[in-house]
């Protein structure tokens, strides 16, 4: 069975579903070169926040698979050093999608009542009524950065609370906006407008530092922000110098540039700043739920389907999965079959998708017959991952073409060019199927073990085969002879039985007539 690490605390429904997938081993507070050390041992690994997987221990990772976060945001994981090994990224995004919005609201709530400042002022012995008047959230206007699922949660909840809600999010079409009554604007205009400002980005290289010393001074004085995002986003410098000056009436955050805070940080000086320790999604709900969501995507992996939620690599609805896996299967054994049949260096790569195939996202097809022409000559993993990267490394000239209306009868067909050669396939019945090899027709179920010969038309080849495989004691299972005229040019497809060894190979080439003979095992 796989052998599964979880390198950090996870709740136990997450446990139990790992266990159904493989052997699992739990050892929490590694270091890193702890962690070096012990990963060569395991096809996957499993983390929250609390352990960094670097390059270092993906390079340690010789059969690893699949690195799972329980969570949403994966800065702690390198995406770029995992990608360029094959090495899946999963997250759990919708596990804690309620508690991080609730707890924003929350944090909304209290920077706009003083409700953390007041009571410890009760605490201490204090009774300062007029010290804490806040303002109101009704009627007031949230600024949004970043309109994904929990920006659209906070929406929502905003909205229950009759505030107007208008929203920056580059990458948002209108219409999504639309669905939740969501003003779409730039980050000036929601800077200018906004009387609080939620941040929900992923950390990034163009969203660290996204609101810094400029923005925060074309914010509403007096104005209020929350960030429960990342770390990073916000200029924690610039932040503090804000409130200080009173740019800001108050802000507050639950995630910061280095975790665990340090007790000088600026920020905590101030009166007019609340945090909360990175528990925006620590709900006892969320964390069954985000526990139990990596472990499904990582038991997938393992098992050799897609996930839902990668991180680097295309994600795909299960029944879209459904339609495009057995053309996933005929794409690499298209690739397979110009390795085995032609062979020779790859300069250039066509693929056509025609009819049904080319209305959907063919990058699984296109990683597939990347994988099946390049997978004889590389150990290294390929997989929908880096399969591009790896094309791209060796010079391949990749080019894909989509037609929703088939040029053949065929509901669906693809096509292969690599030099000259051309092969082509659908899938009947949910079973991928050749149905052209060069000039000839065919229709070949691509498992198992052939016998590929081009030959001339003429009397005695086939028979001279069949004698010859018969006195090695070699079956033959099936035979398809296809030719471009009578007497002209032949292609024999022989499937058998048994492996067949260079010396009965030999013995075949010898046949008169024979142009070329190769052996395929797909």
């Amino acid at each position: 069975m796989p052998a599964i690490l979880v390198a950090d605390s996870l709740a136990d429904d997450g446990l139990r579903r790992l266990r159904q997938a493989g052997e699992v081993e739990v050892r929490t507070g590694l270091t890193e070169a702890q962690l070096v050390e012990a990963i060569p041992a395991f096809d996957a690994l499993v983390v929250r926040s609390a352990t960094k997987v670097g390059e270092k221990v993906l390079e340690a990772g010789r059969r690893l698979r699949v690195v799972g976060r329980a969570g949403v945001g994966v800065d702690n994981i390198d995406i770029d050093a995992a990608t360029r090994r094959g090495i899946l990224v999963v997250n759990a995004p919708r596990g804690n999608i309620t508690a991080a919005a609730e707890h924003t609201i929350g944090l909304l709530l209290a920077v706009a009542r003083w409700i953390p400042q007041a009571d410890a002022s009760v605490r201490r012995g204090e009774w300062q009524r007029a010290r804490f008047t806040g303002v109101e959230i009704r009627g007031k206007t949230l600024g949004i950065v970043g309109l994904g699922n929990i920006g659209t949660e906070v929406a929502k909840r905003a909205q229950g609370l009759e505030m107007d809600v208008i929203a920056f999010d580059p990458v948002v079409p209108q219409e999504r906006a639309e669905q939740f009554n969501v003003e779409l604007v730039g980050l000036e205009e929601l800077l200018g407008r906004a009387d609080f400002i939620t941040v929900h980005a992923p950390l990034t290289e163009k969203t660290r530092g996204l609101i810094g010393p400029r923005q925060l001074a074309q914010m509403k004085p007096g104005s209020r922000l929350v960030n429960a995002a990342r770390g990073g986003i916000v200029d924690e410098a610039a932040l503090a110098a804000a409130l200080a000056k009173g740019q800001l009436a108050a802000a507050a955050a639950d995630v910061f540039e280095e975790e665990p805070v340090s007790a000088g940080n600026p920020l905590l000086q101030l009166p007019n700043f609340i945090a909360t320790p990175h528990i925006a999604a620590s709900t006892e709900e969320a964390q069954t739920s985000v526990a139990f969501d990596v472990a499904e995507e990582v038991a997938a992996v393992l098992n050799g389907e897609l996930p839902r939620y990668s991180v680097n690599a295309p994600a795909v609805a299960p029944e879209e999965l459904a339609f495009l896996k057995p053309f996933g299967e005929l794409a690499e054994r298209l690739g397979s079959l110009y390795v085995q049949l032609v062979g020779g260096r790859v300069a250039d790569l066509e693929l056509d998708f025609e009819g049904e195939v080319g209305e959907r996202d063919v990058a699984l097809l296109t990683a597939a017959a990347i994988r099946g022409l390049l997978a004889p000559f590389t150990e290294e993993r390929i997989n929908t991952v880096n399969a591009r990267l790896l094309a791209s490394g060796r010079g391949i000239k990749l080019s894909e073409r989509r037609s929703p209306k088939p040029d053949s009868s065929y509901p669906s067909l693809v096509s292969l060019r690599v030099g000259g050669f051309e092969v082509a396939g659908t899938v009947l019945f949910g079973e991928p199927r050749v149905i052209r090899i060069e000039a000839f027709r065919v229709d070949l179920v691509p498992e198992g073990r052939f016998l590929v010969s081009r030959h001339a038309d003429r009397p005695g080849v086939v028979g001279r085969f069949g004698t010859i495989l018969g006195g090695h004691d070699i079956n033959i299972a099936s035979m398809q002879v296809g030719r471009d005229a009578p007497r002209g040019r032949a292609l024999m497809i022989l499937q058998v039985d048994d492996p067949v060894g260079a010396d009965v190979l030999e013995e075949l080439r010898g046949v008169p007539g024979m142009a070329d003979l190769r052996y395929v095992e797909l």
